[in-house]
């Protein structure tokens, strides 16, 4: 199932990371959210791995609501396929962070694949003014977050969008550790090949971002899924753009976006996230990589299709 001749490129809109203070660019209401996740699909991104924030204070939410003031936009101007968050942001719970994808029924959800610390405090020392009160109190809360995901959390995710909704699972898998909990539940029929299984490096509290470590990660996928598995890639901050080049040279599909990167290039912001996936996109194609649009996407991944969401 893995073999193919194209790659999928993910764009991660907006996240739960950064804060507005961080860029000017980093959309933060409804408007500008969809404005750029269609720009991103037009750009060439398959599939838009979206969060939502409060429009006045650019906050990380969980509200169905909110994602309602931007999803049906995306999907009647574009066809890439929806991919909303259960990950969420730090401070919500389990239930809080389901709440829009139980809603809305999209054909992909992330599941994140473990427990672990999730250290965002190291910006302070880059970041010294703050628009909003919540974006320092954000950053240094990290200090002492635990972001759960435990086995009964994942079950949990499992039975209600997968068995309930139909979704498919875009598998964030922060360490190799993550790796054999996925392949449990695989041994144990929760999940169901074709896996897509998003390997993230750079985030502190998860593998490091050392080229050696996406060799790493890949063979004890390879090991562990063998035909089984989609295999992407993406890094957080600088080490985006070389990091997803790398791994596509090995014939991984691409994760860029606002989400884990503010930057086009050294000391340069990213105007947009249709600028990360125009870049990367012609990085690929220099490569002599062609691009899966969103319905080849859908063909490899085996999603419910778009007419089949509620929103």
């Amino acid at each position: 199932m893995r073999k193919k001749s194209k790659a999928i490129i993910t764009c991660a809109i907006t996240g739960s990371i950064h804060t507005p203070s961080m860029s000017p660019y980093l959309p933060v209401t409804p408007d500008e959210i969809a404005s750029q996740a269609i720009a991103a699909a037009e750009a060439g991104a398959a599939i838009l791995h979206l969060h939502a924030r409060d429009p006045e204070t650019g906050k990380p939410s969980g509200a169905p609501d909110t994602f309602n003031r931007f999803l049906p936009r995306i999907k009647q101007s574009c066809n890439a396929i929806v991919n909303i968050t259960t990950g969420g942001g730090q401070g919500m719970s389990v239930e809080e962070r389901i709440m829009a994808a139980e809603a809305f029924s999209p054909e992909m959800t992330s599941l994140n694949m473990g427990t672990m610390n999730f250290g965002l405090f190291p910006m302070l020392n880059r970041y010294n003014e703050f628009k909003h009160p919540w974006e320092r109190a954000h950053l240094e809360g990290s200090r002492d977050f635990i972001f759960r995901n435990t086995f009964g959390d994942i079950e949990k995710i499992l039975l209600k969008l997968g068995e309930g909704h139909g979704v498919r699972f875009e598998f964030e898998c922060y360490d190799v550790g993550h790796l054999y909990t996925l392949a449990h539940f695989l041994d144990r029929k929760l999940v169901k090949p074709p896996l897509f299984v998003q390997t993230i490096f750079g985030i502190l509290g998860g593998i490091g971002p050392d080229p050696q470590n996406v060799m790493f990660m890949r063979e004890t996928a390879e090991r562990l899924f063998g035909d089984q598995y989609h295999w992407s890639v993406l890094a957080a901050g600088r080490f985006q753009i070389p990091f997803c080049t790398m791994a596509a040279t090995m014939g991984a599909n691409v994760r860029v976006g606002l989400e884990d990167n503010l930057y086009l290039g050294k000391g340069q912001l990213a105007p947009s996230n249709a600028a990360l996936v125009t870049k990367m996109r012609h990085i690929l194609e220099e490569l002599s990589i062609d691009i899966a649009t969103a319905d080849e996407a859908r063909a490899m991944l085996e999603t419910k299709g778009g007419s089949n969401v509620k929103f």
